[in-house]
């Protein structure tokens, strides 16, 4: 018997452990096995990973892909594009777009524009405001992933819905089964100290930072969590950035609530001395914090309040940026930038550093996302019968991220940009076909195929 792909010769990682000299075999795109690699079958093709460790598919759920509307900063194929030479094989996109993804036709719009153009397997969000309360079982009927909300003014201007109307809400989308994440920074807060900046004519990229304190997010998160416990519904905190809002998120979990959360790798990886350092190419929401945070935010994910690694990939355009004046007026510059390239190796060198096992990172950065979203076991896992998605990485590769335009996504801009890394994807492979390997990306634009999270 020859199967279609046989990957051997490397270290297969998932969070119950390791097996060295083992490797998978892939038939009609799912895992048929995985074991040691002189006990797979023979295979039409066969891949040395040459003693590279092999993981799940890299699940990034929370990525700003800006197709539709906003094609000129990012879109389907140059978002999967990155994904794929990053090492991820599925990714979630998020819907402040334009139009946003607020109703059926929306969101099939959405799926529709993916299918004709991605590399790599995706799903999507779709955004819940004051005006389209009644089609959240619409919405879930057409294939959404989960609903967001967003509390506090971002990219795109989508108001947040009231309080009673977030708790009806809840109500609506705990029936449906699925989870609501929600962009946790309180509205009225942020705005208050916003103007308060401006009116005293504070414009570095620092007094962005300021004007976001950490007790909007520890606030949003926990008045979330209330309204989650009353209602039943199944709630996530995507890109908490402060320790102060891992620990809220602790305490929920400890009071039974279904609260999940995610963090980012540039908050584990920066403090807000970089907004002084490369100024808004840094400018992020929420901002990144300072150093007592950060050292919160580890001890709280260390202690199991964060479920999920995710980037926030957020393209825009140098001139949106300001990259040509980074220390400018802050007020002018847009908030976010990308990273689907660059977290794997950044979760790598905290592995390379001891701040997390291998294990630990393929549990948070494929397995854990996977299951929160409700794409598991068919996304990140190595079971037999599940998708063969999985991820080939060289751990022990040094490098340094010496020019942003090497990257692959339309908009380029990162703080990331001059930083050095021990780790890096070497091949992706989605559905038992190498997307990406030896540096290229190597899959067909289209590919990649919307996750029916009814079969997942």
């Amino acid at each position: 018997m020859s199967v279609d792909l046989v990957v051997e010769n490397c270290t297969v990682v998932t969070p119950a452990g390791r097996v060295p000299d083992a490797g998978v075999a892939v038939e009609d795109g799912e895992i048929v096995a995985v074991g040691r690699s002189d006990r797979l079958p023979a295979a039409d093709r066969t891949i040395d990973a040459a003693g590279n460790v092999l993981v799940p598919g890299i699940v990034d759920a929370h990525i700003h892909n800006r197709e539709p509307g906003l094609e000129y900063k990012e879109d389907w194929e140059s978002a999967t594009r990155a994904a794929a030479a990053g090492g991820v094989t599925t990714v979630v996109g998020m819907p402040n777009t334009d139009p946003v993804i607020d109703r059926p036709e929306h969101l099939q719009l959405k799926f529709d524009r993916g299918e004709a153009s991605a590399h790599v397997d995706f799903q999507s969000f779709v955004v819940v405001t004051s005006e389209n309360i009644d089609r959240i079982p619409a919405l879930d009927e057409a294939g959404a992933l989960g609903y967001k909300i967003f509390l506090g003014s971002t990219v795109g201007d989508v108001p947040p819905p009231s309080d009673g109307e977030v708790l009806e809400a809840m109500k609506r989308i705990r029936e449906t089964g699925k989870r609501l994440g929600f962009h946790e920074e309180n509205g009225e807060i942020i705005d208050y100290y916003e103007a308060q900046v401006k009116a005293a004519g504070r414009n570095d990229p620092i007094d962005h930072s300021h004007s976001r304190p950490v007790i909007a997010e520890r606030e949003a998160i926990e008045r979330m969590i209330t309204f989650a416990e009353e209602t039943g519904a199944k709630i996530h905190m995507y890109h908490v950035s402060s320790g102060s809002g891992a620990e809220a998120v602790a305490r929920g979990k400890d009071r039974g609530v279904n609260v999940t959360a995610e963090t980012c790798p540039h908050y584990l990886w920066f403090t807000e001395e970089v907004m002084r350092e490369k100024g808004n190419v840094a400018r992020i929401q929420p901002p990144i914090r300072d150093e007592a945070e950060r050292t919160k935010l580890w001890d709280a994910f260390d202690a199991g309040a964060i479920d999920s690694i995710a980037t926030d990939h957020a393209p825009h355009t140098d001139d949106e940026k300001k990259v040509d004046d980074p220390f400018g007026n802050t007020w002018d510059a847009a908030a976010g930038f990308v990273g689907l390239e660059t977290e794997v190796p950044t979760m790598l060198t905290f592995v390379d550093e001891g701040r997390l096992t291998l294990e630990e990172w393929v549990y948070h950065h494929a397995t854990r996302p996977a299951q929160v979203w409700g794409m598991y076991p068919q996304k990140g896992s190595l079971q037999v019968g599940t998708d063969a998605d999985f991820t080939i990485v060289d751990p022990d590769r040094e490098w340094t991220l010496e020019d942003r335009h090497d990257l692959h996504s339309k908009s380029t801009v990162t703080p990331f940009e001059g930083e050095s890394f021990v780790g890096k994807a070497t091949t992706t492979v989605v559905r038992g076909e190498v997307v990406y390997e030896d540096g290229d990306v190597v899959g067909e634009s289209g590919y990649g195929t919307r996750v029916d999270v009814d079969d997942a």
